[in-house]
């Protein structure tokens, strides 16, 4: 629980061509404004508005913003991190996707939500987020913040590529493989389980490296603290392979080409619901214990 925060400048970031953003938008610009909060919204809300409204862009809906509410799946509130997480803005995030690990609340839970923030009853989880920079020979091409995780991997027709691991400095393995995966621990549950990598629960201070389809079936996920400096080089005559980042950028990489991934210096704020445990989340989505 956090100290009591009024928060009067709420951003609204949406899922593109989400279809019932026109019937959940409208209310609520009309409930926000009714308590005095001023609202931004992003230009896919704009576009669910049956008068015509000129949106903003995602940066500039974060600028001017005091908390991001976030209105669609996983894949729109990693997009929303990316600009929330260096301005210290918290994400309330209102599930109208699928599966949602990371938006926890509902669309019914979405109005509850709301009085308890604004009467100061917050929930916070802070998540550790990836920093990435990808280096070809002396010179730091790219540099990106994500959340869930940093993936190398090869290209729809290519062969198997070959990567070389370093922890601090340290080689640690050379992986023949369809790629690799580094992980945060909020990312335990997206691509990385998919490739068979463990859940972590997001207070355990790690990265999960996690070979996909490995030639070598003994290559096996690797949990290192977040503390480590875990750098990733492309083998000689290696082609056709992408660094893909949080799965929403794709870079193409060169051979010899080396990404560095750390801890972020920023932590993105997460609102949780208090009535709904970390566990029991799990439980829904993954089905567990169903026949």
């Amino acid at each position: 629980m956090q100290p009591a925060h009024t928060f009067r400048n709420i951003g609204i970031i949406s899922r593109p061509r989400r279809s019932n953003l026109s019937e959940v938008v409208p209310p609520l610009l009309s409930w926000l404004k009714d308590h005095g909060i001023y609202v931004a919204y992003d230009q896919e809300t704009a576009s669910s508005l049956a008068e015509p409204s000129e949106g903003r862009s995602r940066e500039q809906v974060a600028a001017a913003s005091e908390l991001l509410l976030v209105l669609g799946g996983d894949g729109t509130l990693l997009a929303a991190a990316r600009v929330a997480a260096p301005r210290g803005i918290p994400i309330l995030p209102i599930n109208m996707g699928s599966l949602g690990f990371l938006t926890s609340f509902m669309l019914e839970e979405l109005y509850p939500a709301l009085e308890d923030i604004l009467a100061g009853r917050l929930t916070i989880s802070e998540r550790v987020m990836l920093h990435a920079e990808l280096e070809r020979g002396d010179k730091i091409l790219d540099k990106q913040t994500v959340l869930n995780e940093v993936v190398i991997n090869k290209g729809a027709l290519a062969r198997m590529i070959e990567l070389e691991l370093s922890i601090d400095q340290d080689f640690v393995c050379r992986y023949r493989a369809d790629g690799l995966i580094v992980a945060s621990p909020t990312g335990s549950t997206a691509y990385s389980l998919s490739a068979g990598g463990p859940i972590v629960h997001p207070s355990v201070e790690s990265f999960i490296i996690t070979p996909i389809c490995p030639h070598t079936l003994s290559d096996r996920p690797v949990v290192v603290g977040d503390n480590s400096i875990i750098e990733v080089k492309l083998s000689a005559g290696t082609e056709s392979v992408f660094l893909t980042l949080d799965g929403q950028k794709g870079i193409p990489l060169q051979a010899t080409d080396r990404v560095r991934i750390s801890r972020a210096q920023q932590l993105l704020k997460l609102i949780q619901t208090p009535n709904k445990s970390y566990f029991e989340i799990l439980r829904n989505k993954l089905k567990w214990g169903e026949a």
